[in-house]
């Protein structure tokens, strides 16, 4: 199978893990070996978040005044090059002989957006209440919203519309035998003028919008997305809260789920297996092989019995 799968930003950074690159480098390290289980068996082609690498990217820039902040659509660049560098050479170190590529990503985006009035993409580290309210005051032009337990920046986070280096992207899946990363942090976000010159956007696009965006131009049969949890839950955090284990697109998407986090892994599978594709799943990054076997996370399918199953 061809198989696109997408790693969290809060997947290579956890929760509460102070912003360190060799910190990265393991999370990434369990993963790449976790992938490399799946690229054994399936044609993989990976993209990844960058939601705390950029927005650490941008604490950076406000630390340094001689220059002008870089804009996210930057800043989302260099993210690509460090997140795709470390994945490729951890991949490579587990699939010796075997053909990795990164690829640099663009996506088109709408100007005129309505997620540029109304951001809700989590970027950077975590905040508590009381480290939020300096952040806030320390940068009255960001955006702070409750992010579960903390406080996080949100950034305008448009719908991608194309993905620019898809007939690329194509040519090189075609061949079959390479495992490719791209489309890191959304793709860079940019948009067309009137003249159909590319500008450069400051947002970041969501990963797995982008994702699904991805494996629907490529008609890769499964979409996986991996996060820092086993499963979806119906209420997470809450006593009554159930892992799901199956559900239809229907029955998945009646609940409630947050708007800047696993609301779009929600959105992002349903619209792909009602596109065509065989399957969509959610589960834990370390837990791919299993995932794809149907033994870990929560798939979503066309015809589930009862619309929804839930694990014991």
């Amino acid at each position: 199978m061809l198989v696109v799968m997408a790693l969290g930003g809060n997947a290579i950074l956890q929760r509460g893990q102070p912003l360190e690159a060799h910190i990265q480098r393991e999370n990434i390290r369990t993963a790449a070996k976790s992938i490399a289980e799946v690229a054994k068996d399936h044609q993989v082609v990976l993209t990844h978040g960058n939601g705390p690498q950029v927005g650490l990217l941008a604490l950076m820039n406000e630390a340094y005044e001689a220059v002008a902040n870089y804009p996210l659509d930057v800043l989302g660049a260099q993210t690509q090059g460090m997140i795709g560098f470390m994945f490729e050479q951890e991949l490579r170190n587990f699939m010796p002989g075997r053909k990795v590529c990164t690829v640099s990503t663009q996506t088109i985006v709408d100007p005129n957006d309505p997620a540029f009035e109304s951001p809700d993409k989590f970027v950077g580290p975590v905040y508590t209440y009381e480290e939020a309210q300096v952040i806030q005051e320390a940068n009255p032009c960001w955006t702070l919203k409750q992010d579960g337990n903390y406080y996080r920046r949100v950034v305008p986070s448009p719908q991608p519309m194309e993905i620019l280096e898809l007939p690329s992207l194509r040519h090189i899946v075609s061949s079959g035998d390479i495992t490719v990363i791209c489309g890191g942090g959304g793709g860079i976000p940019v948009r067309r003028d009137a003249d159909n010159m590319l500008h450069g956007v400051e947002a970041v696009v969501d990963k797995d919008r982008a994702s699904r965006t991805l494996a629907e131009g490529l008609e890769a049969d499964a979409l996986i997305l991996l996060t820092d949890v086993p499963a979806v839950e119906t209420d997470f955090g809450q006593p009554d809260s159930k892992k799901i284990k199956e559900c239809s697109p229907d029955e998945f998407e009646k609940f409630p789920f947050a708007a800047g986090s696993m609301g779009p892994k929600v959105e992002s599978v349903c619209h792909f297996v009602r596109s065509g594709g065989k399957f969509g799943a959610i589960g834990s990054l370390d837990k791919a092989a299993e995932i794809l076997l149907g033994r870990s996370g929560t798939f979503v399918k066309v015809d589930v019995p009862g619309g929804i199953t839930y694990y014991d």
